[in-house]
């Protein structure tokens, strides 16, 4: 990919949760455009098998783990610290890891509430401010957030997790308006309803699929891979003056009534 504005040979990319998934699929297409990829996890058995994993469908890629819950800001200030003093910096941030936690807004348990905001939208302003600071230093970098359709549209039942993701798309928007200056590109991703294996019980729903098949102008749910070029994009120098934008990956849904 020589001379192309994607090319991302030299770039230190880190991705939260990507062991599976979308962030799987982001991290195998970064890899890809020559980044140097980290693959991140709480259980470092898994991300040790996800390097293998990476290796070998990305010939000669150069992949490193580490793991640390996104959830513990004490453990995620220690392992950000501690990628910056292994590899010099980190580049790229995609900030994707999260979780969901379905309940009635009337009987939503406080402590759940606590935790998916902690992971969903606290964990991006502690690893983007702990690692912004090497970036603003050097004069550029890339902040890539992982939104959700739901940071636009709701359904019942997952109110703590779109309250997150609509907050994370304003946290975006700050880092632009605090960083754009020092170099620093901040962007969302919003991806619409993904197959992955944490939808796959929403999947095998065959009433619930027809829904979203139907609701969803490409007429399909999407695939994980689906978010890999949007993110090579954001991550490189084709996208230097995109900006604190949200770009929604979703087949068309919040286009359209």
């Amino acid at each position: 990919m020589a001379d192309s504005p994607f090319d991302l040979t030299g770039r230190r990319a880190l991705v939260t949760g990507s062991t599976r998934g979308i962030g799987a699929a982001i991290a195998t297409g970064l890899a890809q455009a020559g980044a140097t990829v980290v693959l991140h996890g709480r259980d470092f058995g898994r991300v040790e098998e996800a390097c293998v994993a990476l290796r070998s469908e990305v010939a000669g890629a150069e992949v490193r783990g580490c793991a640390f819950d996104v959830g513990d800001p004490e453990a995620v200030v220690s392992g950000a610290r501690g990628l910056v003093a292994e590899l010099g910096g980190i580049d790229v941030l995609v900030n994707n890891a999260g979780i969901q936690f379905r309940s009635p807004l009337t009987e939503f348990p406080l402590d759940a509430w606590q935790q998916v905001v902690s992971v969903n939208l606290t964990s991006c302003f502690v690893l983007g401010q702990e690692l912004a600071r090497g970036m603003l230093e050097r004069g550029h970098g890339k902040i890539i957030n992982v939104c959700s359709l739901q940071t636009q549209l709701v359904r019942p039942t997952t109110s703590a997790y779109a309250a997150a993701k609509a907050a994370l798309a304003s946290l975006t928007r700050t880092m632009c308006a605090e960083w754009a200056a020092g170099g620093i590109q901040a962007n969302g991703l919003a991806p619409g309803y993904i197959g992955t294996d944490l939808n796959a019980t929403l999947v095998a729903d065959e009433e619930f699929s027809a829904w979203v098949e139907a609701r969803t102008p490409a007429r399909r749910w999407g695939l994980p891979s689906d978010l890999a070029g949007p993110a090579v994009w954001l991550a490189s120098a084709a996208s230097d003056f995109v900006n604190g934008q949200i770009i929604y990956v979703d087949g068309g849904i919040t286009a359209v009534l």
